[in-house]
């Protein structure tokens, strides 16, 4: 073990730390402090002090460079030294607070002070802990942890070929294990090295014509006991908009006679405020869904009545209808796919394609946009959603009018 008192002492800053080369640093500023960067660049936090239980001189781990920061690490110290004042060993203290802690506690720790506070997609983090994770490791003590715990939770999901949901899953259970290690309740991230599951290749499934027909004539045979879902699947594709945000619909979001759905920034997933103008087709299909809200705040009720339809749920529904509606697998996203694809086939610009989406990738791309450029376009959102209701009626009806006939511009 290095002797601390044979290596000279720097005052560690966070710019030193990070440039740090191979070799053993002792914090000036915090007694026994100890960085060590090894060859491959790994970078690890120690703490050296005398041993109340044999005088002899010891090493504990604090943890590693980035995930444990300098400021952790010197409070971790500080930690260690008070516990061997007081007559105990910290390598001891550590193990028992490590043993003691389970997974499931730590990720109930870290959805608490970190995911919850500070992550917009906390709902689906949580709810991938609790399908793959915590029934699996959840009551495994940190102590007890290594690599082949976090392939007990991917390989069932490979299993039942969800690539993506896999690949997320090991970046939840990654990003839990660094939190721990940056706290002190890890002295290292078992999934540290591991290679994340391959992702499946983004989707690219666009209905047919014939599907869209085949799915839109079938929902009442596919999704007998749901008739919200069948007219949350009609009104994903007519308004090309994401099924969480179709499915949480509320009555204070619409104006019916003026045919538009406006829907807070609190709703949306890049969290900017959106206005959808409505087609005919869509009103129809939201006045429909009125007439059995009971008087509710919300269009779609759930099953209990007393709130709106969760966007998982639907989602949930359609996977296990899969087999009813006649077509090769898809999913409540394709729909939205589909509706911009035909779209764009009609001539829209892709500029309105990104309005009437709410990608701000494509309406905000650049500073110039940003700053300058305040036009909603709300007229040509209308005018495209409205040529999209016209042509899904057609293709409903299998009228040859469905013939794809691309929009003109009108002569000036």
């Amino acid at each position: 073990m290095t002797d601390a008192r044979a290596v000279p002492r720097v005052e560690l800053t966070d710019r030193f730390v990070a440039g740090a080369k191979a070799g053993d640093y002792f914090d000036a500023k915090t007694a026994g402090l100890n960085l060590r960067v090894t060859p491959n660049g790994v970078k690890s936090w120690f703490t050296v002090y005398t041993s109340p239980k044999d005088g002899k001189r010891a090493r504990v781990t604090l943890g590693r460079y980035p995930q444990t920061s300098l400021a952790r690490a010197r409070t971790l110290a500080i930690e260690a030294r008070g516990h061997a004042d007081e007559g105990q060993d910290p390598r001891d203290v550590r193990a028992a607070q490590a043993g003691a802690m389970t997974v499931r506690q730590l990720v109930t720790s870290y959805l608490e002070k970190h995911v919850r506070p500070n992550l917009r997609s906390a709902d689906a983090i949580e709810r991938r802990f609790n399908k793959n994770v915590l029934p699996i490791i959840g009551e495994l003590a940190l102590a007890d942890l290594h690599r082949r715990e976090v392939s007990r939770v991917i390989d069932p999901i490979l299993a039942r070929r969800s690539p993506v949901e896999s690949a997320r899953c090991f970046e939840d259970i990654r990003a839990v294990f660094r939190w721990g290690v940056s706290r002190g309740d890890l002295d290292h991230n078992p999934a540290e090295g591991m290679r994340k599951p391959g992702e499946a290749k983004p989707r690219e499934r666009i209905l047919s014509d014939g599907e869209i027909g085949t799915l839109w004539k079938g929902l009442p045979e596919a999704l007998p006991r749901s008739k919200s879902c069948q007219r949350i699947v009609k009104l994903c594709l007519v308004t090309a908009q994401r099924v969480g945000e179709v499915s949480g619909m509320r009555l204070n979001e619409l104006d019916l006679d003026a045919k538009l759905w406006s829907i807070p920034g609190s709703r949306t997933k890049n969290k900017h405020a959106h206005s959808v103008p409505l087609s005919d087709l869509a009103v129809e299909i939201i006045k429909d869904a009125l007439a059995d809200a009971d008087e509710s705040d919300f269009v779609f009720l759930n099953e209990e009545g007393d709130g709106s339809l969760p966007g998982h749920a639907v989602a949930k529904t359609i996977t296990k209808a899969q087999d009813r509606f006649g077509l090769s697998h898809w999913t409540a996203h394709d729909l939205r796919r589909t509706a911009v694809s035909n779209m764009a086939s009609l001539g829209i610009a892709p500029i309105i394609l990104g309005h009437v989406i709410n990608h701000r990738s494509v309406t905000k791309a650049g500073v110039t946009l940003n700053v300058y450029s305040h036009y909603t376009y709300d007229r040509e959102k209308r005018e495209a959603l409205d040529s999209w209701s016209e042509r899904l009626l057609a293709i409903v009806a299998g009228a040859p009018s469905a013939k794809l006939i691309p929009l003109r511009k009108k002569a000036s």
